[in-house]
């Protein structure tokens, strides 16, 4: 894995793709999209479905989408490549930063050559950090492979638990009587799947945001379009694509929340926060739990919990699959810039997450700014 790599094998024909920005994708084209996902291999993640692309083209002026034809004349789509177009040519993945799987949407991958394909999209380059596992023509180029970490609840929320209480007895335990503490502390706690107020999503993009900077982290919700993104796939209900806003409560008062995206056998969550007044009963661990339970009892088979290593995933997580890091490049000065710009700080990144001591350094030091940034903005 790693460096720029000439052109595959396959057939180029630049002809058979056109480049159209998501909200000219045609009803025929969103049919076939789907169709083609559904007749993959593929888990059915929310994010390769046509309905984050078309909300992220909502958001993005940048977002476009390579439509890619049969070989003969007047044939249908055979694949659909998402992404976004930045400067100087260097393009990413639609929803780059956010989005939790990436690649291109086709079952099964046409014979189409990967250095085309980007000349088609006008750009030098293609990055990629949440790669889907199985995109042979992508995959190559990874610079890095991580794990995203799952809970499978096929077998129903009951064998999980019993999983659960066999393999970490004194988390379970623990969790389950912090949650009985909440209770008589604050009132009867109950857990609401699918809340649709928007005051309550307004109220977990604070607690995250919060979280970012009391964790020395970026926070995401300062960029415009993410919180935007966000509100638009709240609304957003598709049987492949559905906005889910999950809030755990006790008495009146919601003590946790999450935001995520289900299809119909996957629950990907994305953002979890928590009020840090109510910290010692481990609000986000209970949530976790009853929406394993909620997502089992919907019929969803997978709670697909994200890459990055986390305490929470560690007590959670029954497995994981592969994700990959990198960026497709096409040789030329576009590529070299790319290279240049983003591969020392990848490689340094990679570095510190492959040593936890390491890692654990960074986070204290983390935690440490963040704290430094909130006294000095009080």
């Amino acid at each position: 894995m790693g460096g720029p790599r000439g052109s595959g094998g396959g057939a180029g024909a630049p002809g058979r793709i056109r480049v159209v920005r998501p909200g000219d994708l045609s009803s025929g084209d969103l049919r076939i999209w789907r169709a083609l996902r559904a007749a993959s291999r593929a888990p059915e993640n929310p994010f390769m479905e046509p309905e984050f692309t078309l909300a992220v083209g909502r958001v993005r002026s940048s977002a476009r989408v390579a439509v890619v034809r049969g070989e003969e004349e007047g044939s249908a789509p055979v694949a659909f490549f998402p992404y976004q177009k930045g400067r100087l040519g260097q393009g990413r993945a639609i929803g780059f930063g956010v989005s939790d799987c990436q690649g291109l949407v086709a079952a099964p991958e046409p014979a189409l050559d990967r250095v085309e394909l980007l000349r088609a999209c006008g750009v030098s380059s293609w990055e990629f950090d949440n790669l889907e596992a199985g995109q042979s023509l992508f995959v190559p180029d990874a610079s890095a492979a991580y794990t995203s970490f799952v809970i499978d609840v096929g077998a129903g929320y009951e064998a999980y638990e019993a999983t659960l209480r066999r393999r970490s007895p004194k988390f379970f335990k623990t969790t389950t009587a912090k949650e009985r503490r909440l209770g008589r502390r604050a009132g009867e706690v109950r857990f609401v799947f699918d809340e649709r107020d928007p005051a309550m999503l307004a109220r977990l993009m604070e607690w995250k945001s919060a979280q970012y900077r009391r964790t020395g982290r970026r926070d995401r919700f300062a960029r415009e379009w993410i919180g935007a993104l966000v509100r638009q796939l709240a609304h957003t209900r598709a049987p492949g694509c559905s906005g889910v806003l999950s809030v755990l409560y006790a008495g009146d008062e919601p003590v946790a929340a999450h935001f995520g995206l289900r299809s119909r056998t996957m629950l990907a969550c994305w953002f979890p926060a928590y009020d840090p007044e109510f910290a010692t009963y481990s609000p986000g661990l209970v949530l976790h739990l009853r929406m394993a339970e909620a997502a089992a009892a919907a019929g969803i088979g997978t709670l697909d919990l994200g890459r990055g290593a986390a305490e929470y995933k560690d007590a959670l997580k029954t497995g994981g699959i592969p994700v990959y890091e990198g960026a497709a490049t096409r040789f030329g000065a576009g590529a070299a810039l790319h290279w240049i710009g983003r591969e020392p700080s990848r490689r340094a990144h990679g570095f510190v997450r492959s040593r936890p001591r390491l890692a654990e350094v960074a986070r204290r030091g983390l935690r440490q700014a963040g704290r430094t940034r909130g006294g000095a903005g009080q």
